[in-house]
């Protein structure tokens, strides 16, 4: 439905916000055609927004001259000929006016949020896996995704550059969601969002606080840890009911804040046994991960198939949020089950086992600390290697926590690349090998993340671990303000795995190099009759065989039981050995060349004779 530019400014002018009179110019009953603030996408009808510290009044004349109906802006522009809605605060503006031009979706479709220093995008894919098994049963369509990773929305899907969208982009993506037939969408909440009012005007079915640490704190991003929490807690504002993690930092503070917004609350611990959801009895089973949940409503046993024993914690994040939504419990317990999320804790081994590489997401100290502990939990007794780097022009503390607990825990640290933006990443790689060696452990600099990770593999002389970090799933570096495309750090690793295999024999192609080195000693033999003889059936290998030689020249054939039925240049007699089994040992070229070298030898003398 279209509003007139009379309802914006009502809108506006509810939230008090308009700072001066509405220009008598500004005509009010004229229908919005677009909100925006991208002055390249502006057409007739367009109330523009003027938006960030790098807006020019260049953008607000390109508007003009395709047609835009008024601005909004916090700076009059008067060299441009447009009337100007001035408002207090841009920010508390946009997201008001972008939720009025979708017609507010979020009351449509059920929105799920959590918040986090860590663990964000894990327990966002646990809670979609889990819609997703519950919407399979109801014939409706999969659930929508807002992450750090991927955003879905019904009718977009694509690789994430940023935790939250803006609000204009928040707002398209819900509405998607309700014109595709959503029920629900998960989104990452981040401090940054929650702090600039992206969120704003978008109601949350049910929200989680996962946890806090220190990060983010630059003078672009969070002046202070103060600063940073209290935009975190500011989730509880906007959820229908709130669940928070008894067990995390601050969490006094934490369910303080949750209780004050009035809404239900939900908690869940694996220490506190009053919690609304509490796990115990956590186990290891193989590769999976079994705990044991009690509610109110059940008790009962989960399973994870993803490595990494803080997963626990996001699992029950996702329960609780089930808990406030109402998910039966037997969806819940087959998408953890099923649960895997892109660039997180997924892990790769090399043929033998004796290299295990762990990739994962994680970018700051509680996280990379969580998986550094987990990995020598898990890994007992193996040397770690942990290849990682830090990102540029913000969180400039992370360096150093990256450093610390890299240096703590690995046996060997190479420093590389992590989207070091505006900064060389030589001097970001050099001062965190300055906090790694601080802790004792060597630290290498490697610049390049794909050579980064080649080394700390083809490096490997005993069982080790590898832990690949920061960078996850994601498929660039930005370098300055570009987005540069480079392969994932899961698609180096297994490369780099399959290269440790070939050097060291363990990849299975003994036989293909062996077929390629005999390749021009058996091209002399080109045109010649082979018969090999069986009295059984032939075994697959023995057919292979045959076609190798058949592929360079080699007139090869298989005689199954009796004598060669026509006169051959060589002939091949296969024994039985006991159980039936044909007798054909496998053989490398030099036995090969001597076998055939013999057999040239014997005919030259046979023809003599003759």
């Amino acid at each position: 439905m279209k509003h007139t530019l009379s309802a914006y400014t009502a809108l506006l002018e509810e939230r008090g916000l308009l700072a001066a009179p509405l220009p008598e110019t500004l005509d009010r009953s004229a229908p919005v055609e677009l909100v925006s603030y991208d002055s390249q996408e502006v057409a007739p009808g367009t109330l523009f927004l003027c938006k960030g510290a790098h807006f020019k009044a260049e953008f607000l004349s390109m508007a003009q001259s395709k047609g835009a109906a008024a601005y909004v802006s916090e700076t009059p522009y008067p060299e441009v000929n447009l009337p100007c809605i001035q408002v207090s605060d841009m920010r508390l503006a946009i997201a008001p006016l972008a939720d009025l031009f979708y017609g507010h979706p979020s009351g449509q479709v059920k929105v799920v949020a959590l918040t986090g220093t860590k663990g964000k995008s894990t327990a966002a894919y646990y809670m979609k896996y889990i819609l997703d098994e519950y919407q399979r049963e109801q014939n409706r369509p999969e659930c929508g995704i807002l992450s750090t990773i991927t955003t879905y929305d019904g009718l977009e899907r694509f690789e994430s550059h940023i935790t939250t969208p803006e609000p204009l982009e928040l707002q398209r993506h819900l509405a998607h969601a309700v014109q595709a037939g959503m029920d629900y969408v998960v989104m990452e909440a981040s401090s940054q969002a929650l702090k600039y009012h992206r969120t704003l005007c978008t109601d949350f079915a049910a929200a989680a606080f996962l946890n806090i640490g220190l990060d983010h704190i630059s003078p672009i991003e969070h002046p202070d840890f103060e600063d940073y929490f209290s935009s975190k807690l500011r989730i509880f504002a906007q959820g229908a009911v709130n669940c928070v993690n008894l067990d995390c930092d601050h969490a006094g503070r934490v369910l303080e804040a949750a209780r004050a917004a009035g809404r239900p609350v939900i908690t869940y611990s694996q220490k506190d046994q009053s919690a609304g959801v509490y796990a115990f009895q956590v186990r290891k089973r193989g590769g999976d991960l079994l705990f044991r949940v009690r509610t109110q409503d059940f008790q009962r046993e989960f399973r994870l198939t993803m490595p990494g024993l803080f997963n626990v914690e996001n699992a029950l994040a996702a329960i609780a949020l089930c808990q406030g939504l109402g998910i039966p419990q037997r969806c819940v317990y087959a998408g953890l089950e099923r649960a895997k999320v892109p660039g997180r804790m997924e892990v790769y081994s090399n043929a033998s086992g004796e290299v295990t590489a762990i990739v994962d997401f994680a970018h700051n100290r509680m996280s990379f600390e969580n998986l550094c502990r987990s990995a020598r939990a898990e890994y007992p007794g193996r040397r770690v290697v942990s290849v990682f780097g830090s990102v540029g022009s913000k969180a400039q503390e992370r360096r150093k926590d990256l450093g610390e607990v890299g240096g703590r825990y690995s046996d060997l640290v190479i420093a590389t690349e992590d989207d070091s933006e505006g900064e060389e990443t030589l001097d970001i790689c050099r001062e965190i090998a300055a906090y790694v060696e601080k802790e004792g452990c060597p630290c290498a600099i490697q610049p390049n993340r794909g050579e980064a990770i080649r080394q700390a593999i083809l490096g490997c002389r005993e069982p080790t671990v590898l832990l690949v970090a920061g960078k996850g799933d994601e498929t660039y570096q930005k370098r300055g303000d570009e987005y540069v495309a480079t392969p994932t750090d899961a698609e180096y690793v297994q490369s780099f795995l399959g290269e440790y295999d070939m050097v060291h024999g363990l990849d299975g192609a003994e036989k293909v190099r062996g077929l390629l080195a005999a390749l021009p000693l058996l091209g002399r033999y080109a045109g010649k009759r082979v018969e090999a003889c069986c009295a059984a059936v032939a075994r697959s290998d023995l057919l292979q065989d045959v076609s190798a030689l058949r592929a360079v020249g080699i007139r090869a054939q298989i005689r199954e039981g009796g004598a060669p039925a026509q006169p051959s240049d060589f002939l091949i007699f296969l024994s039985q050995e006991v159980g039936g089994r044909t007798a054909l040992d496998r053989m490398d070229v030099s036995r090969a060349e001597e076998l055939l070298s013999a057999a040239d030898e014997f005919k030259k003398r046979a023809g003599k004779k003759r």
